[in-house]
């Protein structure tokens, strides 16, 4: 097996690519004392596992934007993950610093991801539009800010889970560029 980017483990020729590797950050100061039992964390396990991607870690921090990009920033650097999902702090209150904390880490922003996921919860709520989360990443690693709730990360993963595989594929230098499957004219127009 061949080195990837970043030292990942990349795929022999004709093999699978590798399973992605998520990790999840519940930002919740009751949760972080035990005061709160994560309902959004264990949302987001379900989502994923069924697709054959690996939780390959959880944590449960306060709303505190150095902890929360902390651990943003060993997840990607020194986990290696693929892809990390944040759930909680994305709304407007004071201790609300998710979105920040991932812009104080993040080297390249990502914004179709949250305008598609609010876009899909306007179906459901008028409030989805004062949610603040945004995406970026951080070396190889997609990092997505999800609103707290269970129902909400159910209704935004539902939204950005097709493109994410692509995504990620190109990210971990697997996919090249290609062809969008809409052209119907025979002319190539690339998509990264």
């Amino acid at each position: 097996m061949s080195s990837g980017p970043g030292g990942r483990a990349g795929s022999a020729a004709g093999a699978p690519p590798p399973p992605i590797r998520v990790g999840v950050l519940t930002a919740s100061d009751k949760g972080a004392v035990g005061e709160r039992v994560d309902e959004s964390g264990p949302a987001i396990r379900a989502l994923v596992e069924p697709l054959g991607w690996c939780v390959a870690d959880y944590a449960v921090v306060a709303d505190d934007r150095a902890a929360i990009a902390a651990r943003l920033r060993r997840m990607a650097d020194v986990e290696r993950l693929d892809l990390v999902l944040t759930t909680g702090g994305t709304g407007l209150g004071q201790r609300d610093v998710t979105p920040e904390a991932t812009l104080d880490v993040a080297e390249r922003l990502v914004p179709g991801i949250p305008e598609v996921m609010r876009s899909a919860s306007l179906k459901y709520t008028s409030r989805a539009m004062l949610t603040r989360g945004t995406a970026g990443i951080r070396g190889f690693t997609l990092i997505i800010n999800l609103p707290g709730s269970p129902k909400a990360v159910r209704e935004c993963l539902e939204a950005i889970l097709p493109a994410l595989p692509h995504g990620l594929e190109i990210l971990r230098g697997e996919a090249a560029e290609c062809a969008r499957p809409d052209d119907q004219d025979g002319q190539e127009e690339t998509v990264s």
